[in-house]
Protein backbone atom coordinates (compact mmCIF):
# COMPACT_ATOMS: atom_id res chain seq x y z
CA UNK A 1 0.00 0.00 0.00
CA UNK A 2 1.34 3.28 -1.00
CA UNK A 3 2.58 5.19 2.76
CA UNK A 4 0.94 8.36 1.98
CA UNK A 5 -2.64 6.78 1.23
CA UNK A 6 -1.93 4.29 4.11
CA UNK A 7 -1.01 7.32 6.29
CA UNK A 8 -4.63 8.94 5.08
CA UNK A 9 -6.34 5.89 6.57
CA UNK A 10 -4.20 5.40 9.57
CA UNK A 11 -5.23 9.48 10.09
CA UNK A 12 -8.56 8.64 9.52
CA UNK A 13 -8.84 5.88 11.84
CA UNK A 14 -7.49 7.71 14.40
CA UNK A 15 -10.07 10.02 13.89
CA UNK A 16 -12.33 7.32 14.19
CA UNK A 17 -11.33 5.86 17.19
CA UNK A 18 -10.82 9.43 19.20
CA UNK A 19 -14.57 10.07 18.27
CA UNK A 20 -15.74 6.81 18.76
CA UNK A 21 -14.13 6.68 22.26
CA UNK A 22 -15.97 10.22 23.38
CA UNK A 23 -19.52 8.68 22.26
CA UNK A 24 -19.38 5.66 23.79
CA UNK A 25 -18.31 7.18 27.19
CA UNK A 26 -21.57 9.39 26.80
CA UNK A 27 -23.62 6.20 26.46
CA UNK A 28 -26.23 6.36 29.45
CA UNK A 29 -26.55 2.56 29.66
CA UNK A 30 -24.88 -0.49 28.77
CA UNK A 31 -26.72 -1.40 25.75
CA UNK A 32 -26.52 2.25 23.93
CA UNK A 33 -22.85 1.40 24.91
CA UNK A 34 -22.69 -1.71 22.94
CA UNK A 35 -25.75 -0.72 19.91
CA UNK A 36 -22.83 2.53 19.32
CA UNK A 37 -19.89 -0.24 19.30
CA UNK A 38 -21.55 -2.02 16.70
CA UNK A 39 -22.24 0.63 14.26
CA UNK A 40 -18.53 1.78 15.32
CA UNK A 41 -17.03 -1.12 13.98
CA UNK A 42 -20.01 -1.35 10.88
CA UNK A 43 -18.82 1.52 10.35
CA UNK A 44 -14.72 1.13 10.24
CA UNK A 45 -14.55 -2.30 8.72
CA UNK A 46 -17.52 -1.55 6.05
CA UNK A 47 -19.25 -5.12 7.85
CA UNK A 48 -22.76 -6.23 6.15
CA UNK A 49 -23.33 -7.66 9.57
CA UNK A 50 -22.25 -7.78 12.52
CA UNK A 51 -23.65 -9.57 16.18
CA UNK A 52 -23.37 -8.84 19.79
CA UNK A 53 -24.17 -11.33 23.19
CA UNK A 54 -23.61 -10.70 26.21
CA UNK A 55 -22.93 -12.71 29.90
CA UNK A 56 -23.03 -12.51 33.43
CA UNK A 57 -20.33 -14.52 34.41
CA UNK A 58 -18.11 -17.40 33.00
CA UNK A 59 -21.08 -20.07 33.39
CA UNK A 60 -24.10 -17.85 32.19
CA UNK A 61 -25.40 -18.64 28.85
CA UNK A 62 -24.69 -16.48 25.66
CA UNK A 63 -27.94 -13.60 25.48
CA UNK A 64 -28.45 -11.51 22.38
CA UNK A 65 -28.05 -7.95 22.33
CA UNK A 66 -31.07 -7.47 20.00
CA UNK A 67 -29.64 -5.78 17.03
CA UNK A 68 -30.47 -7.62 14.13
CA UNK A 69 -31.90 -10.91 13.40
CA UNK A 70 -29.41 -13.24 15.20
CA UNK A 71 -27.25 -16.27 13.31
CA UNK A 72 -27.82 -19.90 14.00
CA UNK A 73 -26.43 -21.82 17.16
CA UNK A 74 -23.35 -23.09 14.91
CA UNK A 75 -22.05 -19.64 14.47
CA UNK A 76 -22.50 -18.39 17.59
CA UNK A 77 -20.29 -21.84 19.08
CA UNK A 78 -17.77 -20.08 17.38
CA UNK A 79 -17.48 -18.21 20.96
CA UNK A 80 -15.84 -20.73 22.42
CA UNK A 81 -15.77 -21.56 26.31
CA UNK A 82 -12.61 -19.50 27.15
CA UNK A 83 -12.70 -16.87 29.72
CA UNK A 84 -10.27 -14.57 28.40
CA UNK A 85 -10.00 -12.04 26.03
CA UNK A 86 -9.79 -14.38 22.64
CA UNK A 87 -9.98 -13.20 18.95
CA UNK A 88 -10.02 -16.06 16.09
CA UNK A 89 -10.34 -15.22 12.31
CA UNK A 90 -12.41 -16.84 9.92
CA UNK A 91 -12.11 -17.11 6.00
CA UNK A 92 -15.36 -18.74 6.06
CA UNK A 93 -18.64 -17.42 4.57
CA UNK A 94 -20.20 -16.77 7.50
CA UNK A 95 -18.06 -14.89 9.82
CA UNK A 96 -14.87 -12.83 9.69
CA UNK A 97 -14.13 -12.81 13.54
CA UNK A 98 -15.43 -13.71 16.78
CA UNK A 99 -14.28 -12.20 19.74
CA UNK A 100 -14.50 -12.66 23.81
CA UNK A 101 -13.93 -9.70 25.74
CA UNK A 102 -13.85 -9.84 29.53
CA UNK A 103 -15.51 -6.59 31.01
CA UNK A 104 -14.44 -4.82 34.23
CA UNK A 105 -18.02 -6.03 35.69
CA UNK A 106 -16.84 -9.96 35.68
CA UNK A 107 -19.20 -10.26 32.66
CA UNK A 108 -18.67 -10.72 28.88
CA UNK A 109 -19.38 -9.47 26.05
CA UNK A 110 -19.22 -11.67 22.59
CA UNK A 111 -18.99 -10.19 19.27
CA UNK A 112 -19.69 -12.31 16.01
CA UNK A 113 -18.06 -10.17 13.12
CA UNK A 114 -19.97 -10.71 9.38
CA UNK A 115 -18.10 -10.49 6.00
CA UNK A 116 -16.99 -6.97 4.73
CA UNK A 117 -19.44 -5.66 2.22
CA UNK A 118 -16.38 -5.64 -0.33
CA UNK A 119 -15.88 -10.04 0.38
CA UNK A 120 -12.23 -9.46 1.21
CA UNK A 121 -10.98 -11.03 4.26
CA UNK A 122 -9.64 -8.85 7.51
CA UNK A 123 -5.87 -7.29 6.12
CA UNK A 124 -2.92 -6.92 8.87
CA UNK A 125 -4.30 -3.29 9.20
CA UNK A 126 -8.05 -3.75 10.01
CA UNK A 127 -7.03 -6.52 13.00
CA UNK A 128 -4.57 -3.88 14.32
CA UNK A 129 -7.71 -1.87 13.65
CA UNK A 130 -9.99 -3.98 15.61
CA UNK A 131 -7.95 -4.56 18.52
CA UNK A 132 -7.72 -0.86 19.42
CA UNK A 133 -11.36 -0.54 19.05
CA UNK A 134 -11.67 -3.54 21.49
CA UNK A 135 -9.24 -1.59 23.78
CA UNK A 136 -11.35 1.52 23.17
CA UNK A 137 -14.45 -0.25 24.05
CA UNK A 138 -12.98 -1.56 27.42
CA UNK A 139 -11.75 1.47 28.32
CA UNK A 140 -14.93 3.62 27.98
CA UNK A 141 -17.06 0.36 29.83
CA UNK A 142 -14.50 1.32 32.31
CA UNK A 143 -15.53 4.56 33.43
CA UNK A 144 -19.11 3.92 32.72
CA UNK A 145 -19.09 1.03 35.96
CA UNK A 146 -16.94 4.15 37.58
CA UNK A 147 -19.72 6.85 37.13
CA UNK A 148 -21.99 4.31 38.10
CA UNK A 149 -19.88 3.63 41.53
CA UNK A 150 -19.59 7.33 41.37
CA UNK A 151 -23.21 7.95 41.29
CA UNK A 152 -24.04 5.02 44.06
CA UNK A 153 -21.46 6.75 46.50
CA UNK A 154 -22.79 10.11 45.98
CA UNK A 155 -26.66 8.67 46.78
CA UNK A 156 -24.69 6.94 49.62
CA UNK A 157 -23.03 10.43 51.17
CA UNK A 158 -26.37 12.41 50.65
CA UNK A 159 -28.19 10.14 53.01
CA UNK A 160 -25.95 10.19 55.84
CA UNK A 161 -24.83 14.19 55.61
CA UNK A 162 -28.26 15.54 56.13
CA UNK A 163 -26.80 19.09 56.01
CA UNK A 164 -25.64 19.15 52.31
CA UNK A 165 -29.24 19.15 51.16
CA UNK A 166 -29.14 22.89 52.63
CA UNK A 167 -26.45 23.78 50.82
CA UNK A 168 -27.90 22.44 47.44
CA UNK A 169 -31.13 24.11 48.04
CA UNK A 170 -28.74 27.27 48.62
CA UNK A 171 -27.19 26.69 45.81
CA UNK A 172 -30.05 25.95 42.96
CA UNK A 173 -31.79 29.22 44.49
CA UNK A 174 -28.89 31.45 44.43
CA UNK A 175 -28.17 29.85 40.82
CA UNK A 176 -31.81 31.04 39.54
CA UNK A 177 -31.31 34.49 40.51
CA UNK A 178 -27.84 34.55 38.68
CA UNK A 179 -25.93 36.25 41.51
CA UNK A 180 -23.11 33.94 40.34
CA UNK A 181 -20.49 35.53 43.62
CA UNK A 182 -23.15 35.11 45.96
CA UNK A 183 -22.89 31.41 45.24
CA UNK A 184 -19.34 31.61 45.04
CA UNK A 185 -19.58 32.64 48.96
CA UNK A 186 -22.05 30.48 49.91
CA UNK A 187 -20.44 27.15 48.82
CA UNK A 188 -17.10 28.48 50.57
CA UNK A 189 -19.06 29.61 53.27
CA UNK A 190 -21.01 26.38 53.60
CA UNK A 191 -18.02 23.46 53.09
CA UNK A 192 -15.96 25.20 55.33
CA UNK A 193 -18.59 24.53 57.75
CA UNK A 194 -19.55 21.25 56.94
CA UNK A 195 -15.76 19.88 57.22
CA UNK A 196 -14.40 22.33 59.93
CA UNK A 197 -12.12 24.39 57.71
CA UNK A 198 -10.61 27.67 59.00
CA UNK A 199 -9.95 28.81 55.55
CA UNK A 200 -10.87 27.93 51.38
CA UNK A 201 -10.68 29.64 48.21
CA UNK A 202 -12.20 28.83 44.96
CA UNK A 203 -9.60 29.04 42.01
CA UNK A 204 -11.11 29.72 37.98
CA UNK A 205 -8.90 29.18 35.53
CA UNK A 206 -9.71 30.57 32.02
CA UNK A 207 -8.46 28.22 28.91
CA UNK A 208 -6.01 30.86 28.27
CA UNK A 209 -2.83 30.92 30.08
CA UNK A 210 -2.74 35.27 29.25
CA UNK A 211 -6.47 35.69 31.14
CA UNK A 212 -6.60 36.34 34.60
CA UNK A 213 -7.16 34.21 37.25
CA UNK A 214 -10.61 34.79 39.15
CA UNK A 215 -9.93 34.03 43.17
CA UNK A 216 -12.78 33.75 45.92
CA UNK A 217 -11.14 33.65 49.34
CA UNK A 218 -13.20 32.55 52.87
CA UNK A 219 -12.86 34.50 55.03
CA UNK A 220 -12.17 37.17 52.46
CA UNK A 221 -9.77 38.88 54.19
CA UNK A 222 -7.21 35.89 54.36
CA UNK A 223 -4.84 35.64 51.41
CA UNK A 224 -4.86 33.17 48.69
CA UNK A 225 -0.95 32.15 49.25
CA UNK A 226 -1.72 31.36 52.81
CA UNK A 227 -4.20 28.81 51.54
CA UNK A 228 -2.49 27.46 48.58
CA UNK A 229 0.85 26.97 50.99
CA UNK A 230 -0.61 25.13 53.61
CA UNK A 231 0.20 21.53 54.83
CA UNK A 232 -3.00 20.27 55.33
CA UNK A 233 -5.11 20.41 52.54
CA UNK A 234 -7.84 18.56 50.50
CA UNK A 235 -9.15 19.86 47.24
CA UNK A 236 -11.39 19.26 44.57
CA UNK A 237 -12.01 20.35 40.76
CA UNK A 238 -14.17 20.32 37.77
CA UNK A 239 -14.31 22.20 34.58
CA UNK A 240 -17.00 23.79 32.79
CA UNK A 241 -16.95 25.73 29.10
CA UNK A 242 -13.52 27.31 28.81
CA UNK A 243 -13.03 27.46 32.70
CA UNK A 244 -11.70 24.68 35.24
CA UNK A 245 -12.73 25.36 38.89
CA UNK A 246 -10.50 24.27 41.93
CA UNK A 247 -11.50 24.12 45.54
CA UNK A 248 -9.55 24.07 48.30
CA UNK A 249 -9.95 23.62 51.33
CA UNK A 250 -7.07 24.23 54.60
CA UNK A 251 -6.32 23.47 58.10
CA UNK A 252 -9.20 21.26 59.91
CA UNK A 253 -9.74 23.02 63.00
CA UNK A 254 -10.05 20.35 66.19
CA UNK A 255 -10.07 21.15 69.61
CA UNK A 256 -6.51 22.37 70.34
CA UNK A 257 -5.28 22.78 67.08
CA UNK A 258 -5.81 22.21 63.52
CA UNK A 259 -5.72 18.77 61.73
CA UNK A 260 -5.45 16.57 58.44
CA UNK A 261 -8.92 16.28 56.56
CA UNK A 262 -10.40 12.52 56.80
CA UNK A 263 -12.03 10.80 53.88
CA UNK A 264 -15.40 11.59 54.85
CA UNK A 265 -14.45 15.84 54.43
CA UNK A 266 -12.91 14.70 50.88
CA UNK A 267 -16.21 13.37 49.71
CA UNK A 268 -17.89 16.16 51.26
CA UNK A 269 -16.09 18.69 49.30
CA UNK A 270 -16.48 16.29 46.35
CA UNK A 271 -19.91 16.82 46.71
CA UNK A 272 -20.10 20.47 47.09
CA UNK A 273 -17.70 20.67 43.72
CA UNK A 274 -20.58 18.71 42.00
CA UNK A 275 -23.15 20.64 43.19
CA UNK A 276 -21.27 24.06 42.39
CA UNK A 277 -20.89 22.66 39.10
CA UNK A 278 -24.50 21.90 38.57
CA UNK A 279 -25.71 24.84 39.39
CA UNK A 280 -23.28 26.74 37.33
CA UNK A 281 -24.49 24.72 34.70
CA UNK A 282 -28.12 25.54 35.34
CA UNK A 283 -27.08 29.13 34.69
CA UNK A 284 -25.87 28.26 31.24
CA UNK A 285 -28.64 26.85 30.67
CA UNK A 286 -31.14 29.22 31.72
CA UNK A 287 -29.22 31.11 29.09
CA UNK A 288 -29.27 28.92 25.96
CA UNK A 289 -33.26 28.48 26.75
CA UNK A 290 -33.21 32.33 26.19
CA UNK A 291 -31.21 31.99 23.05
CA UNK A 292 -33.10 29.16 21.57
CA UNK A 293 -36.23 30.74 21.92
CA UNK A 294 -34.78 33.54 19.87
CA UNK A 295 -33.24 30.86 17.03
CA UNK A 296 -36.47 29.21 17.46
CA UNK A 297 -38.23 32.69 15.97
CA UNK A 298 -35.27 32.79 13.19
CA UNK A 299 -36.42 29.31 12.14
CA UNK A 300 -40.41 29.96 12.13
CA UNK A 301 -38.97 33.14 9.97
CA UNK A 302 -37.19 31.46 7.40
CA UNK A 303 -40.12 28.84 7.43
CA UNK A 304 -42.79 31.35 5.92
CA UNK A 305 -39.79 32.68 3.47
CA UNK A 306 -39.03 28.91 2.44
CA UNK A 307 -43.06 28.23 2.42
CA UNK A 308 -43.34 31.27 -0.21
CA UNK A 309 -40.47 29.83 -2.43
CA UNK A 310 -41.83 26.10 -2.52
CA UNK A 311 -45.51 25.82 -5.03
CA UNK A 312 -48.63 25.54 -3.03
CA UNK A 313 -49.65 24.34 -6.50
CA UNK A 314 -48.61 22.90 -9.19
CA UNK A 315 -48.82 24.65 -12.39
CA UNK A 316 -51.40 22.89 -15.35
CA UNK A 317 -50.36 21.40 -18.34
CA UNK A 318 -52.43 20.59 -21.43
CA UNK A 319 -52.24 16.68 -21.87
CA UNK A 320 -49.93 16.02 -18.70
CA UNK A 321 -51.03 15.10 -15.05
CA UNK A 322 -48.53 16.51 -12.54
CA UNK A 323 -47.61 16.35 -8.35
CA UNK A 324 -45.33 16.73 -6.02
CA UNK A 325 -45.22 17.35 -2.15
CA UNK A 326 -42.34 18.26 0.27
CA UNK A 327 -42.42 17.46 3.87
CA UNK A 328 -39.37 18.70 5.57
CA UNK A 329 -38.24 16.58 9.07
CA UNK A 330 -37.56 20.17 10.63
CA UNK A 331 -38.82 23.18 11.13
CA UNK A 332 -36.75 24.72 8.08
CA UNK A 333 -35.73 22.13 5.60
CA UNK A 334 -32.73 21.67 2.48
CA UNK A 335 -35.07 20.36 -0.31
CA UNK A 336 -36.63 22.28 -3.21
CA UNK A 337 -39.00 21.53 -6.13
CA UNK A 338 -40.50 23.50 -8.50
CA UNK A 339 -42.19 23.32 -11.49
CA UNK A 340 -41.65 26.78 -13.76
CA UNK A 341 -43.15 27.95 -16.86
CA UNK A 342 -40.52 29.46 -19.43
CA UNK A 343 -41.31 32.45 -21.87
CA UNK A 344 -40.69 30.10 -24.72
CA UNK A 345 -44.15 28.15 -23.49
CA UNK A 346 -41.79 25.40 -22.29
CA UNK A 347 -41.90 23.79 -18.81
CA UNK A 348 -39.10 23.70 -16.44
CA UNK A 349 -39.07 20.65 -13.73
CA UNK A 350 -36.74 21.48 -10.76
CA UNK A 351 -35.87 19.30 -7.75
CA UNK A 352 -32.72 19.86 -5.37
CA UNK A 353 -31.04 18.58 -2.01
CA UNK A 354 -29.07 20.86 0.06
CA UNK A 355 -26.74 19.37 2.18
CA UNK A 356 -27.41 19.99 6.09
CA UNK A 357 -30.55 21.47 7.48
CA UNK A 358 -31.45 24.40 9.35
CA UNK A 359 -31.39 28.20 8.21
CA UNK A 360 -28.31 27.32 6.68
CA UNK A 361 -29.77 25.10 4.21
CA UNK A 362 -32.12 27.57 3.70
CA UNK A 363 -30.76 30.19 2.13
CA UNK A 364 -28.93 28.31 -0.07
CA UNK A 365 -32.63 27.11 -1.84
CA UNK A 366 -33.46 30.73 -1.84
CA UNK A 367 -30.26 31.35 -3.19
CA UNK A 368 -30.76 28.70 -5.67
CA UNK A 369 -34.67 29.68 -6.61
CA UNK A 370 -33.52 33.31 -7.39
CA UNK A 371 -30.41 32.12 -9.59
CA UNK A 372 -32.38 29.94 -11.03
CA UNK A 373 -35.48 31.92 -12.06
CA UNK A 374 -33.27 34.82 -13.19
CA UNK A 375 -31.13 32.64 -15.71
CA UNK A 376 -34.21 30.55 -17.11
CA UNK A 377 -35.14 34.04 -18.36
CA UNK A 378 -32.66 34.12 -20.55
CA UNK A 379 -33.36 31.10 -22.13
CA UNK A 380 -29.45 29.35 -21.61
CA UNK A 381 -28.29 25.82 -22.29
CA UNK A 382 -28.99 24.09 -19.33
CA UNK A 383 -25.54 22.66 -19.18
CA UNK A 384 -24.51 26.62 -19.09
CA UNK A 385 -27.07 27.66 -16.47
CA UNK A 386 -25.67 24.55 -14.83
CA UNK A 387 -22.33 25.80 -14.96
CA UNK A 388 -23.06 29.41 -13.46
CA UNK A 389 -25.13 28.11 -11.00
CA UNK A 390 -21.92 25.72 -9.66
CA UNK A 391 -19.83 29.10 -9.47
CA UNK A 392 -22.65 31.12 -7.96
CA UNK A 393 -23.03 28.63 -4.96
CA UNK A 394 -19.33 27.88 -5.24
CA UNK A 395 -18.32 31.42 -3.89
CA UNK A 396 -21.32 31.35 -2.04
CA UNK A 397 -20.98 28.21 0.46
CA UNK A 398 -18.60 26.70 2.58
CA UNK A 399 -16.38 23.89 1.36
CA UNK A 400 -19.05 21.26 3.31
CA UNK A 401 -22.46 23.02 1.35
CA UNK A 402 -23.26 21.91 -1.71
CA UNK A 403 -26.50 21.14 -3.66
CA UNK A 404 -27.56 18.23 -5.54
CA UNK A 405 -29.58 19.71 -8.49
CA UNK A 406 -32.08 18.08 -11.73
CA UNK A 407 -33.66 19.43 -14.34
CA UNK A 408 -35.87 18.61 -17.01
CA UNK A 409 -37.23 21.49 -19.55
CA UNK A 410 -40.10 19.97 -21.61
CA UNK A 411 -41.21 21.07 -24.42
CA UNK A 412 -45.17 19.61 -23.75
CA UNK A 413 -46.03 19.03 -27.64
CA UNK A 414 -43.42 17.00 -29.05
CA UNK A 415 -43.22 15.51 -25.08
CA UNK A 416 -38.96 16.57 -25.32
CA UNK A 417 -36.93 16.98 -22.14
CA UNK A 418 -33.69 18.32 -22.18
CA UNK A 419 -32.17 17.13 -19.04
CA UNK A 420 -29.60 18.03 -16.64
CA UNK A 421 -28.51 15.85 -13.15
CA UNK A 422 -25.81 17.62 -11.09
CA UNK A 423 -25.37 14.64 -8.05
CA UNK A 424 -28.79 13.64 -7.71
CA UNK A 425 -30.23 10.95 -7.33
CA UNK A 426 -31.13 9.01 -10.73
CA UNK A 427 -34.42 10.12 -12.02
CA UNK A 428 -36.37 7.22 -13.17
CA UNK A 429 -38.38 7.32 -16.42
CA UNK A 430 -40.97 4.70 -16.32
CA UNK A 431 -42.54 3.82 -19.98
CA UNK A 432 -45.84 2.90 -21.32
CA UNK A 433 -44.56 -0.52 -21.15
CA UNK A 434 -43.23 -0.70 -17.76
CA UNK A 435 -39.44 -0.90 -18.62
CA UNK A 436 -37.50 1.80 -16.48
CA UNK A 437 -34.46 3.99 -17.31
CA UNK A 438 -32.47 5.48 -14.69
CA UNK A 439 -30.91 9.28 -15.64
CA UNK A 440 -28.18 10.47 -13.88
CA UNK A 441 -25.97 11.87 -16.36
CA UNK A 442 -24.93 15.44 -15.64
CA UNK A 443 -22.03 16.31 -13.17
CA UNK A 444 -20.98 16.93 -9.20
CA UNK A 445 -23.24 18.30 -7.15
CA UNK A 446 -23.41 22.53 -7.40
CA UNK A 447 -20.72 24.05 -5.32
CA UNK A 448 -18.62 21.03 -5.00
CA UNK A 449 -16.03 22.28 -7.31
CA UNK A 450 -15.57 24.58 -9.58
CA UNK A 451 -12.76 23.42 -11.87
CA UNK A 452 -13.98 24.20 -14.99
CA UNK A 453 -15.42 20.91 -15.97
CA UNK A 454 -18.74 21.20 -18.16
CA UNK A 455 -21.66 19.55 -17.43
CA UNK A 456 -23.63 16.95 -19.39
CA UNK A 457 -26.31 17.22 -21.04
CA UNK A 458 -29.62 14.88 -22.01
CA UNK A 459 -32.23 14.47 -24.32
CA UNK A 460 -34.87 11.85 -24.18
CA UNK A 461 -38.83 12.01 -25.41
CA UNK A 462 -41.73 11.61 -22.70
CA UNK A 463 -44.02 9.69 -24.89
CA UNK A 464 -47.99 8.98 -24.52
CA UNK A 465 -48.20 6.77 -21.04
CA UNK A 466 -44.48 7.34 -19.75
CA UNK A 467 -44.42 8.97 -15.96
CA UNK A 468 -41.12 10.99 -15.15
CA UNK A 469 -40.47 10.27 -11.54
CA UNK A 470 -38.64 12.81 -9.57
CA UNK A 471 -37.20 12.15 -5.54
CA UNK A 472 -34.92 13.53 -2.55
CA UNK A 473 -33.04 10.84 -0.89
CA UNK A 474 -35.38 11.32 2.01
CA UNK A 475 -37.78 8.47 0.80
CA UNK A 476 -35.19 5.36 -0.13
CA UNK A 477 -33.38 6.29 3.06
CA UNK A 478 -36.08 6.44 5.27
CA UNK A 479 -35.31 4.27 8.37
CA UNK A 480 -37.60 2.44 10.84
CA UNK A 481 -36.93 1.82 14.76
CA UNK A 482 -34.74 -1.47 13.01
CA UNK A 483 -32.20 0.96 11.28
CA UNK A 484 -33.53 -0.45 7.87
CA UNK A 485 -34.03 1.59 5.01
CA UNK A 486 -37.31 2.06 3.07
CA UNK A 487 -34.54 1.52 -0.02
CA UNK A 488 -34.84 2.58 -3.90
CA UNK A 489 -35.74 -1.17 -5.08
CA UNK A 490 -39.13 -1.04 -2.87
CA UNK A 491 -39.44 2.79 -4.38
CA UNK A 492 -39.52 1.47 -7.67
CA UNK A 493 -41.80 -1.46 -6.94
CA UNK A 494 -44.32 1.06 -5.87
CA UNK A 495 -44.09 2.74 -8.71
CA UNK A 496 -44.39 0.06 -11.38
CA UNK A 497 -47.58 -1.49 -9.54
CA UNK A 498 -48.82 2.28 -8.49
CA UNK A 499 -48.16 3.35 -12.56
CA UNK A 500 -51.96 3.58 -13.00
CA UNK A 501 -53.06 5.85 -10.43
CA UNK A 502 -53.08 9.69 -11.06
CA UNK A 503 -50.11 12.10 -9.80
CA UNK A 504 -52.12 13.34 -6.75
CA UNK A 505 -53.74 9.79 -6.17
CA UNK A 506 -49.86 8.34 -6.59
CA UNK A 507 -47.98 11.13 -4.47
CA UNK A 508 -50.19 10.39 -1.50
CA UNK A 509 -50.02 6.78 -1.17
CA UNK A 510 -46.31 6.61 -1.45
CA UNK A 511 -45.95 8.90 1.27
CA UNK A 512 -48.76 6.61 3.22
CA UNK A 513 -46.31 3.58 2.39
CA UNK A 514 -43.36 5.51 3.50
CA UNK A 515 -45.17 6.35 6.88
CA UNK A 516 -46.30 2.59 7.34
CA UNK A 517 -42.95 1.53 6.89
CA UNK A 518 -40.85 3.97 9.59
CA UNK A 519 -43.83 3.86 11.76
CA UNK A 520 -42.92 5.33 14.99
CA UNK A 521 -39.14 6.18 14.04
CA UNK A 522 -38.70 9.52 13.79
CA UNK A 523 -38.19 11.38 9.96
CA UNK A 524 -34.69 11.60 9.63
CA UNK A 525 -34.13 13.92 6.32
CA UNK A 526 -36.63 15.95 4.25
CA UNK A 527 -39.21 14.22 2.17
CA UNK A 528 -39.55 15.59 -1.51
CA UNK A 529 -41.00 14.44 -4.90
CA UNK A 530 -42.27 16.05 -8.34
CA UNK A 531 -44.37 13.04 -10.64
CA UNK A 532 -44.50 14.06 -14.32
CA UNK A 533 -47.03 11.82 -16.20
CA UNK A 534 -48.07 12.38 -19.93
CA UNK A 535 -51.98 11.42 -20.87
Amino acid sequence: MDSNILVEKLTFQFESIREGFDILSKARDFKEMTKTFAHLLRGNFSLKDIFLLHKTSPDSEWLPMGFGVMPDNSIIKSLDNSNNFEIHYYQDNKISAAVILPLLDLSYLGLLIGKKIDGKDFSDLDKISLQILLQVFDSAHKAFINRQNEKKLIFDLNEKVFQLSNLIDTGIELSKLEKRNTLYRLALERVSSLTNASSGILKISPADKNAPVELHTFPEEITPESILKNKFKIESAFSFMDRKYELILSEKEIRGGTTSFTDLDKLLLESVARQLSASIENEFLHLESIEKERIEKELNLAASIQQQIIPKKLTKIKGYDIDGINIPSKEVGGDYYDCIRLKNGNYAFIIADVAGKGIAAALLVSTLNAALNSYLEFDLPLTQMSDKLNTLIFKATPPDKYITFFIAVLEPVSGSLEIVNAGHNPILLLKKDNTLQKIDAGGTGLGMLDLGIPFLGEKIVLNPGDKLFLYTDGIPEAMNEEEEEYSEGRMINFLKSHAKKTAEEFTKALVEDVKLFVKEAPQSDDITLLILKRN
